[in-house]
């Protein structure tokens, strides 16, 4: 459980579910290893808890879907601050039945004061401060989300000068690492403009979006076969090959169907996480089991529970879109 929380502190200041995955696998799998934790258990619950990078803002995938569809990214940010945190309550939830079953799953470590509890959480005051300046910021309208990027960068170099954890090499290679992502994402935008242009030139998704909403179905069940559509290329393609190929072509039938375009965003990277942790090319199992060392097969059979809760999970926002949209309301309304 605890582990679930700290990834999504960590996805919270990465925005990566890869980096958040072997990052956490690296603390927290020899801590669970140590307690005698069933290690299925433990790489299912870090390779699930590494898919919160995607959703809790600041998230890629928003930027990228706020790209091509050309919707607020503060809004969007905002948007997935809830469904993140009932995410890492389903996670929770499943982990507590679990161990409920099956005590031997998770036994039970030893006491340790309350004192020294919140002790322990004295490191953690940089991420919240980061999270609390970037998305404080973004919400109160006191910068724009591209603003706020360059805040979130400025304010991740003072801490790490703060806390005497930077020096050349680092920052050369942060700056080396942030180079090769920029690159990578103007690739695919440009590659994605291209492809827009192309499909207005031929007119298929508005020609599709005639066709669907001319059928005689409801719009709801419409909707779940496009999230399902999502999870099944999941397995096969990272978020954002599957954004630029897909969301040019569906974005406009949603929108004649009526729906909410911040809604379906959320929606959208929800249900792209759970293709990171489904077979056969679950991409978190795979740097999971590089990690940890075990086989690629258990850590599979461990996100088993995990999937479950996904699916769950996404019901409910589908079911009460108000999760998603609250804070967005709030904070323009």
């Amino acid at each position: 459980m605890a582990t679930v929380v700290a990834t999504a502190g960590f996805a919270a200041v990465s925005g990566s579910s890869t980096a958040t995955a072997v990052a956490m696998s690296k603390v927290a799998f020899p801590e669970m290893r140590r307690f005698n934790y069933d290690q299925k258990m433990a790489a299912g619950t870090l390779a699930a808890g590494g898919t919160l990078g995607i959703l809790i803002p600041p998230s890629m995938g928003f930027i990228m879907y706020a790209i091509l569809t050309e919707q607020s990214v503060g809004s969007l940010f905002v948007a997935g601050i809830l469904p993140g945190l009932t995410e890492v309550v389903f996670y929770i939830v499943t982990i507590y039945i679990l161990c409920l079953i099956k005590p031997a799953m998770g036994p039970a470590g030893p006491k340790v004061a309350l004192r020294q509890r919140f002790s322990s959480l004295k490191g953690i005051w940089s991420m919240l401060a980061l999270f609390g300046l970037v998305m404080g910021g973004i919400y109160t309208g006191l910068f724009t989300p591209t603003e706020a990027a360059a805040v979130g960068s400025t304010g991740a170099l003072i801490i790490a000068l703060i806390m005497r954890r930077l020096n050349f090499k680092i920052f050369g290679d942060s700056l080396t690492e942030a180079g090769r992502t920029s690159a990578m994402i103007m690739i695919l935008i440009v590659g994605a403009m291209i492809f827009m242009r192309f499909l207005a030139v031929s007119k298929l998704p508005f020609v599709l979006a005639d066709v669907v909403t001319g059928l005689n179905v409801h719009p709801y069940v419409l909707l779940i076969g496009i999230l399902f559509f999502y999870i099944v290329i999941g397995c096969f393609l990272e978020i954002f090959s599957s954004l630029v190929l897909t969301i040019p072509i569906i974005f406009p039938t949603l929108m004649a169907l009526g729906f909410d375009p911040i809604w379906f965003g959320v929606l959208v990277v929800r249900v792209a996480e759970i293709g990171l942790i489904t077979p056969p090319i679950g991409l978190n199992c795979f740097v999971i089991a590089a990690a940890t060392g075990l086989p690629t097969g258990a850590v599979f059979r461990g996100v088993i529970p995990f999937i479950i809760a996904d699916v769950l999970h996404v019901a409910l926002l589908v079911a009460v879109p108000g999760v998603s949209l609250f804070l967005v309301k709030m904070m323009t309304g």
